[in-house]
């Protein structure tokens, strides 16, 4: 009689040790559910695409030509550059960037300072290139795009890879 009564009480225990164990999981993955579904949500809210910003400035002229060629809008950012005898013509402009394997588009810009003499300004960049590979190579180098103003407004006379083509305004270069 002790053996039947003690066999009952300990399968008692042991379901309402399972009852908890399978709450306690229960609500471990409701709360990585919870928390997946609002990382996803915040990845897709973020992403908005990127406004062209105002060209009053030369960092809203050097914005708005990395935004324009992200964009493959190649004729607004022929736009942004500076008139000369040596600026390519739109078709080498154009074919720099179509055959370049899109290395611009694995590159990120950040501003640094800005200098402004007359119609001359200087700004510094940081361009933070991504290799790709198993370790994400990525690399920093800092740089200068020079900028003229023409007619009132800020143009490109030179800008760093894989931005801009090495032979670009450079009489000595040309092919």
């Amino acid at each position: 009689m002790k053996k039947e009564m003690i066999q009952p009480q300990i399968m008692a225990a042991d379901q309402e040790g399972v009852l908890k164990l399978d709450r306690f999981l229960i609500g471990i993955l409701i709360g990585i559910g919870v928390l997946v579904i609002v990382a996803l949500s915040l990845f897709f809210m973020r992403r908005g695409e990127a406004h062209y910003t105002a060209e009053d400035t030369p960092e809203g002229i050097i914005q708005n030509y990395i935004l324009a060629l992200q964009k493959k809008n190649f004729e607004k950012a022929y736009g942004y550059l500076a008139e000369d005898k040596a600026k390519p013509d739109f078709a080498r402009f154009r074919e720099f960037f179509v055959t370049s394997f899109e290395s611009y588009n694995r590159a990120g810009l950040t501003f640094g300072t800005s200098s402004i003499t007359g119609d001359t300004a200087f700004v510094t960049v940081v361009i933070q290139r991504n290799y790709g590979g198993p370790f994400n190579e990525l690399s920093r180098e800092h740089e200068t795009v020079d900028l003229v103003r023409q007619n009132g407004q800020w143009k490109i006379r030179k800008f760093p890879n894989p931005f801009w083509g090495y032979d670009w305004y450079d009489e000595n270069l040309k092919y």
